[in-house]
């Protein structure tokens, strides 16, 4: 080994420590196997992650992939020093996404970006992502932990996902045969999720609040608490409804957009829906975010899941069976609506209003 010469620089001088990278993956190794699952059963620490379609149980498989963040929500984990769920945010933007296209998640990869890495909330973040991976029923195959001073203030980081599902060749949603008539139905959001947290966090300057203190719509949490409340993951009720009945014709994953952007997304041309607005069970997060920010009921749907997380289609004559398929997997579906013919620019039509 060279000899290090007086003068000469190191990278750790430069502010990125190679030995807190390996002390943190070695932490986390534990955590990374309890997410393993038929398909793959290799250790971190390769160059890449292995995955066995076959051993999985598939037989002409199409992959689905999904990437995603968690946006400015981060802000408050890193802000309040709650770190351990909001990687559990992370897996469901991507898994979700995976699962409305009919396909099972098989295997996650996160990437941890930071301007300066403490192991212990490294760690603390990769154990959400664990939980999260363990949630969906995937296994997690790898990732990157990136320390760049100058690049992220200290404390800063951010997160990104990636997710690999697969369904059997013929059983992709949505299905071509979406028609006016058919029924819409929700399952309800376990809040904000992860999207609209720049005007959440907006609406908290405003009304001069911090974030230890109780928070107005749930006396029982903080603040910061109750908006870090993690982002519901649908997997497993959902595949579970899919395998008892095929009378789900297709999914829509309520994120950044709201209704009006993501339900279009997964229906003919067209076709749109017309949704009960009275229907919708408006968590109190929503009626207090409206009421202090002042938000309009048209910027809540765009920008907020409202109370609903997931938007499932079916035939109104096959509602019951879904709608028993979904209860029996654990959820509490709501009828919002039914599909229509629709040639105007806005397929999200509404009667009623959001009872915030």
């Amino acid at each position: 080994m060279g000899r290090q010469r007086a003068d000469g620089l190191t990278y750790a001088e430069a502010g990125v420590d190679i030995d807190a990278g390996n002390a943190m993956v070695e932490a986390i190794k534990p955590l990374v196997r309890a997410t393993r699952r038929p398909g793959a059963d290799a250790e971190i620490g390769g160059f890449g992650g292995l995955f066995d379609l076959k051993a999985a149980g598939f037989r002409d498989p199409i992959l689905v992939a999904a990437n995603d963040g968690v946006g400015t929500k981060i802000k408050i984990a890193i802000e309040t020093g709650r770190h351990n769920t909001i990687g559990i945010d992370l897996v469901a933007m991507c898994v979700n996404d995976i699962v409305v296209q009919g396909a099972e998640p098989l295997f996650f990869l996160d990437y941890f970006a930071t301007g300066k890495l403490a192991p212990e909330a490294g760690v603390m973040i990769v154990k959400g992502i664990a939980e999260g991976c363990r949630l969906a029923g995937c296994a997690l195959i790898g990732g990157e932990t990136a320390e760049m001073p100058g690049l992220y203030a200290r404390g800063d980081y951010d997160l990104a996902g990636f997710a690999v599902g697969a369904a059997e060749r013929g059983t992709l949603l949505p299905r071509p045969d979406v028609t006016a008539g058919d029924m819409v139905l929700g399952l309800p959001s376990s809040g904000v999720h992860s999207n609209g947290f720049s005007l959440v966090r907006r609406i908290v300057a405003k009304a001069g609040l911090a974030w230890n203190v109780p928070a107005p719509f749930a006396s029982d949490r903080t603040l910061g608490e109750a908006l870090l409340e993690p982002t519901r993951i649908y997997v497993k009720p959902l595949l579970a409804a899919l395998r008892r009945t095929d009378a789900i014709k297709a999914l829509a994953h309520i994120t950044g957009g709201g209704f009006p952007d993501n339900i279009p997304r997964v229906l003919p041309h067209s076709l749109g829906v017309r949704l009960d607005l009275d229907a919708i069970p408006v968590s109190p997060v929503f009626g207090w975010l409206a009421r202090s920010g002042n938000v309009a009921e048209s910027e809540m749907l765009r920008t907020f899941n409202c109370g609903i997380g997931l938007i499932v289609v079916t035939a109104a004559d096959q509602a019951d069976a879904v709608i028993g398929a979904l209860r029996e997997a654990g959820e509490a579906p709501v009828v919002l609506g039914e599909v229509v013919a629709s040639e105007e620019t806005a397929r999200v039509t509404t009667r009623g209003g959001l009872k915030l």
